[in-house]
């Protein structure tokens, strides 16, 4: 079994890398989507959150709003850390809970663990190889903004606060550059593929 990281910054392409990555046959795990069951209603991450962080944060139907709940905690490490501390344990648990599942049922398998901050959590010592997801400034924003979900100030402030491309570059094992095509990405996808599954056989 392969344990394979998949990080980047904000709108850096991670998604589609670790998509086509399970297209090729690999495991996917997404640490982020983990984290939003989380906080559902029925998540355990719930109640810690809304005792801490108050019923302001809840939409008219009870849920979570996590744009509300990001406003309140990014820009305040205080609060961010405490937020990740009711969130991030739990979804290293999962997370742990589903590799021992697959490694049951395919011991040669590559799984691939998508994270926005693997690096700086320092979850990515637990992988085998990292891979690091990169395209231009510019493009993390013009991606970050087509998705209808920021501004422009926020965008910026979010990517702010990641850590430094550069950092993540230092203790990466593969680097795949989204900045051009769809098929030029899938291509380098396929590359890296081949070079992991080498290493899992």
């Amino acid at each position: 079994m392969l344990r394979v990281g998949l990080t980047g910054g904000l709108a850096s392409g991670k998604s589609l890398v670790g998509h086509a990555l399970a297209d090729l046959g690999c495991h996917l795990i997404e640490a982020d989507a983990i984290g939003h069951e989380l906080l559902l209603s029925s998540g355990e991450a719930y109640t810690p959150v809304v005792g801490e962080f108050g019923p302001e944060i809840l939409d008219e139907s009870g849920a979570i709003d996590r744009r509300r709940l990001g406003a309140l905690v990014f820009g305040h490490p205080e609060r961010l850390a405490k937020l990740s501390s009711f969130v991030h344990p739990a979804v290293v648990r999962r997370e742990k809970q589903i590799i021992a599942g697959i490694e049951g049922s395919d011991p040669q398998g590559i799984i691939v663990v998508e994270a926005a901050i693997l690096v700086e959590t320092g979850s990515y010592k637990r992988c085998d190889r990292l891979i690091v997801a990169v395209c231009s400034a510019e493009q993390q924003m013009e991606r970050a903004m087509k998705r209808g979900a920021y501004t422009r100030e926020e965008v910026l402030a979010r990517i702010s606060r990641q850590l430094p491309l550069e950092e993540k570059l230092k203790v990466a094992d593969f680097v795949i550059d989204t900045s051009g095509t769809k098929e030029d990405t899938i291509a380098q996808v396929r590359a890296v593929y081949d070079s992991l599954r080498s290493l899992s056989e």
